[in-house]
């Protein structure tokens, strides 16, 4: 009877430990879901731990709850106790494919994406069906530089039916470092499933989308045909019209053709035919992500001039909307809606009052720009521009419309697991100054995906201080704020501190009254962190030519000034000068163009911030990460950092393309 007694409660115990790890997995699942917030998503995870507490003291050994509690540690970032949890759970049950894909997922977390690929090889030995333990190896793959390889294990997975975020997202990576030299029909399919999936930061697909249509449109011969027809039946070129910047003269040429032959046949018929209105409106949204930097002829401009007087007398008359939406569409391709003599006019409907299908044409080119020119009324920098015709008021720029896919988290566990210091301290809200924001969609990440977070986003420029508010405000982000540095300044000399100073594009040189290393040395206190890139960008032969040009003949930025420049360097493609300005997406805006030529990043700003950190009194370097990503050995590089502060110019950090995270001691 005893020993009947003891196999009953140990059957008991085996059916209690089932259940808690049963729950267990449960709350883990909702601890990563997406639709949940980080508290909940917390409060999931705490929920999983005392589950799974519960199974092992029940059975110890218990090989599903040691690995599953591997997961949480290595979530968490407790790496080392995750991957004694993991063999843990090898030792009481071998051969597990589960604990095999873990052990790559915790090396993918050290960055040892080697060893990564060996265990997640090892998991499909044990499970050739195992979907985590593929996706594992392309993730692999790709951080070992494979992009070719890696990028064809998220197309079998996506043929499989995995169609995960992290599969699109590593899918997407990849994408941007591709070659693609012949028409390949395959690649245009994945190109439009990126562009169609939602949560993708598609502005990142130009450079690809753009490679796969020049080689479908035979863009590099000059005797290659257009057809128009063909040309308005084509999902992918309309998707990246729509939602991409493909930075490549050819491609650029190709929508100005494609925009000619509309206007000339509406010329001929005096009517925007229906099998035209999908592509017109692409080019409508396109021409405005550029700044309006296509090239247009006299014809062109004349005509256009002609449609928009008609646009004016039909709202004088009171016309209906139908009546004028083929005229506005043709408009839209050519200048922003916002800056036509009939603009007030159009504020009497709302966006939504227009059909849905002119909606993101109208938003882009009248109704987002409003709201924009709005937001600037708040700002004293808003009376330089009062002096400037509307089409030569600076745009915002980069231009992007999603931000790009991260899992949420909160700043003090990042600089607990990546930067290994201290947070005990910390308050529960941090507060993190971007410095040199542009329009925003760094500063917006950060606002979005961390849980503990204020953000201080800051800029020169007050088109890009408006686009981030927008953003925001559409976002509906209440833990971000858009500032010119004036207000920046006046914060920081108020007494005001910030936790963590992020350097993005660096002031330029007419901003003679910010110095950034005064700002770090009145903004921060101890147990800041400053993170920063030591190489500057916009820095190309040609970008310097351009400059000298602008100083010898004391050019403005106005729109005809910056197509003229542009227009220099496209009408000589193959100029050696030339060469690496074209390959540089900032080139096919107007905003970037102006930007890089009008207001270049100052280097003095630079080499002092990095002779401010230099001193290890009172900084130090936590971590450094190369031009890929991958961690450094933060002692050569600090040695080059102390090399450089005491004059050496050949261990210079400068221009070495690193991103670097220091940390105040005092």
């Amino acid at each position: 009877m005893h020993a009947q007694h003891q196999i009953q409660e140990s059957g008991s115990q085996h059916a209690q430990a089932a259940r808690s790890l049963l729950q267990a997995n449960l709350a883990y699942g909702e601890s990563n879901s997406g639709e949940l917030s980080h508290i909940k998503r917390l409060q999931a995870r705490q929920e999983c731990r005392n589950y799974l507490a519960e199974a092992l003291n029940l059975e110890p050994n218990n090989a599903g709850a040691l690995g599953l509690l591997g997961r949480v540690e290595l979530d968490d970032g407790r790496l080392e106790e995750a991957h004694r949890l993991f063999n843990a759970s090898l030792d009481a049950q071998p051969d597990q494919a589960q604990q095999y894909a873990n052990l790559g997922y915790w090396a993918l977390r050290a960055e040892r994406p080697a060893l990564a690929e060996q265990y997640f090889l090892q998991a499909l030995d044990c499970d050739r069906q195992s979907a985590a333990a593929f996706c594992g190896v392309a993730h692999a793959k790709r951080l070992q530089g494979e992009f070719d390889v890696a990028y064809l294990h998220y197309r079998k997975l996506l043929a499989t039916g995995a169609e995960w975020d992290s599969v699109y997202s590593g899918m997407l990576a990849c994408a941007q470092h591709l070659q693609v030299d012949r028409a390949d029909s395959d690649l245009a399919l994945d190109a439009i499933a990126l562009l169609r999936r939602d949560g993708l930061p598609h502005q990142e697909l130009g450079r690809f989308v753009g490679a796969i249509i020049s080689q479908q449109y035979d863009l590099t011969n000059p005797h290659a045909e257009i057809f128009l027809d063909a040309a308005s039946e084509d999902e992918l070129l309309i998707l990246a019209l729509q939602k991409t910047l493909m930075p490549s003269p050819e491609v650029e040429n190709l929508v100005v053709l494609l925009r000619r032959a509309i206007i000339a046949e509406v010329a001929q018929t005096v009517e925007l035919r229906d099998a035209l209105q999908q592509l017109t409106l692409a080019i409508g949204q396109y021409a405005e992500r550029t700044g309006y930097a296509l090239a247009a002829e006299d014809d062109e401009e004349r005509l256009v001039a002609t449609i928009n007087e008609s646009i004016q007398a039909q709202l004088a008359m009171g016309e209906p909307q139908d009546g004028m939406i083929g005229s506005l569409m043709i408009s839209a391709m050519y200048g922003a809606l916002f800056h036509q003599s009939f603009a007030t006019q159009l504020g009497q409907w709302n966006l939504t009052d227009w059909p849905l299908a002119l909606q993101p044409v109208l938003a882009a080119s009248y109704y987002d720009r409003a709201n924009e020119e709005a937001i600037k009324q708040n700002f004293d920098e808003k009376a330089a521009e009062l002096c400037l015709e509307k089409f030569d008021v600076a745009q915002s720029w980069p231009a992007w419309s999603q931000l790009a896919f991260r899992a949420e988290s909160s700043l003090k566990t990042l600089m607990a697991t990546e930067l290994k210091l201290p947070t005990e301290q910390l308050p529960d809200t941090l507060r993190i100054m971007v410095c040199g924001a542009q329009s925003g969609q760094r500063a917006l990440e950060l606002a979005k995906y961390l849980s503990d977070v204020e953000v201080i986003a800051v800029d020169e420029s007050l088109a890009n201080v408006a686009k981030g508010t927008r953003m925001a405000n559409e976002m509906e982000l209440s833990n971000i704020v858009f500032w010119p540095w004036s207000i920046a300044r006046r914060f920081v000399a108020d007494g005001h501190q910030v936790h963590w100073i992020e350097v993005g594009r660096l002031p330029s040189p007419a901003m003679t009254d910010v110095s950034l290393a005064a700002l770090v040395t009145d903004a921060t206190t101890a147990g800041a962190v400053v993170h920063m890139h030591t190489a500057i960008t916009e820095q190309t032969p040609g970008d310097r030519h351009i400059r000298e040009l602008i100083a010898e003949h004391d050019l403005e930025p106005t729109r005809a000034t910056l197509r003229q420049l542009r227009r220099l360097v496209l009408e000589n493609p193959t100029q050696a000068s030339w060469q690496e300005l074209l390959k540089d997406e900032n080139f096919f805006s107007l905003g970037g163009c102006r930007d890089r030529w009008f207001s270049p990043q100052d280097s003095a700003q630079l080499r002092e911030l990095m002779a401010l950190v230099s001193n290890e009194v009172d900084w130090k370097l936590v971590k450094a990460r190369d031009a890929d990503g991958h961690s450094l050995a933060t002692q050569p590089v600090q040695q080059q950092i102390q090399a450089e502060a005491l004059g050496s110019e050949v261990q210079s950090l400068y221009g070495q393309g690193l991103s670097v995270y220091f940390s105040r001691r005092r």
